[in-house]
């Protein structure tokens, strides 16, 4: 088990792409990394402005989900010297902590002699995220369908598939966080069945469209009526890119995963200058600090090198 470094780069992710929501992921050409080997003493190292804050001792969630997996593989757990370093921002709703579930997962799973296969740490990821979309796009890449395996432990049942060629992504990043958590409590406990009828027409309608690369479909399919407009009141200029993007250059928009990062989907730079007019218009509308990001989709999902001492 010593002598070795491992280092995993892992995508950004997004999820739902409207109302595929807790069951639609795809990966991002952005990335974090994650280095980890067996040491005398436990020390981690966070690189870069968008880990500052995070924990740099044991309660750092890559030292605890890999002292997990030791665990789980029935070995001691090691001391580890970690160091981490991401490009995507945290609490933006980009997948920040399946990336570091994965990643930790992943490289810790190395450094143990591989004693779990790529879908069991998929299913140890999920269990420990709560849903599989994000954890399942960081892991293998492209667009993967996925649900919550019916009994604890079980596989994940998932499919993958590549995002349509010449796919682009506007990536508007409000200047501030929004947890999960947050963004969960305001939705309803209740839903009408005609609101999960139409989500689940759409959501279909919205994978079969992105499967067979029917661009033209994706702004009528990523409409939902469970998450986005309940948190709308939580991210300003939303409710506006969703319902008039597709009039400025979009093929469709949504939140990314449960926000506040917004995504404006788009395949010519034609459509890509019209949208940006748009998105700034309506932010600085709100008067709301944001970046913006243009990613393609990764089809290569988690990575990894090991390097000998």
């Amino acid at each position: 088990m010593n002598g070795r470094r491992v280092k995993v780069t892992i995508p950004a992710t997004t999820a739902n792409l409207g109302p595929g929501f807790d069951a639609l992921g795809m990966a991002f050409q952005l990335y974090s990394v994650v280095e980890m080997e067996i040491s005398d003493h436990t020390t981690v190292e966070m690189m870069g402005k968008e880990l500052q804050g995070t924990p740099t001792d044991k309660n750092n969630l890559l030292y605890k989900v890999a002292a997990r997996l030791f665990q789980e593989a029935g070995l001691a757990i090691p001391e580890l010297a970690i160091r981490a370093s991401s490009d995507a921002p945290l609490t933006r709703g980009l997948g920040s902590s399946a990336a570091a579930i994965v990643g930790a997962l992943v490289a810790a799973n190395h450094l143990a002699g591989e004693p779990f296969t790529r879908e069991q740490l998929f299913e140890k990821a999920t269990r420990l995220e709560g849903h599989p979309d994000n954890a399942g796009a960081s892991m293998f890449g492209g667009i993967i369908v996925a649900t919550m395996p019916e009994v604890p432990g079980d596989p994940v049942p998932y499919v993958r598939f590549s995002a349509p060629v010449g796919l682009r992504t506007l990536v508007v990043i409000p200047e501030f966080m929004l947890s999960t958590e947050k963004a969960r409590n305001v939705l309803p406990q209740v839903y009408s069945r005609e609101d999960v009828v139409y989500n689940v027409g759409h959501s279909s309608l919205l994978v079969a469209a992105l499967a067979q690369g029917r661009l033209d479909l994706m702004g009528r399919a990523m409409s939902d009526r469970l998450h986005q407009p309940y948190r709308a009141k939580l991210v300003p200029g939303l409710n506006e890119i969703l319902d008039k993007a597709t009039e400025h250059g979009a093929l469709g928009a949504a939140l990314s995963g449960a926000g506040p990062t917004i995504l404006c989907f788009f395949s010519s730079d034609e459509e890509l200058e019209k949208l940006r007019a748009f998105v700034d218009r309506v932010m600085k509308g709100h008067d709301i600090s944001y970046r913006v990001m243009i990613l393609q989709p990764d089809e290569n999902g988690v990575q990894v090198e090991i390097h000998q001492r």
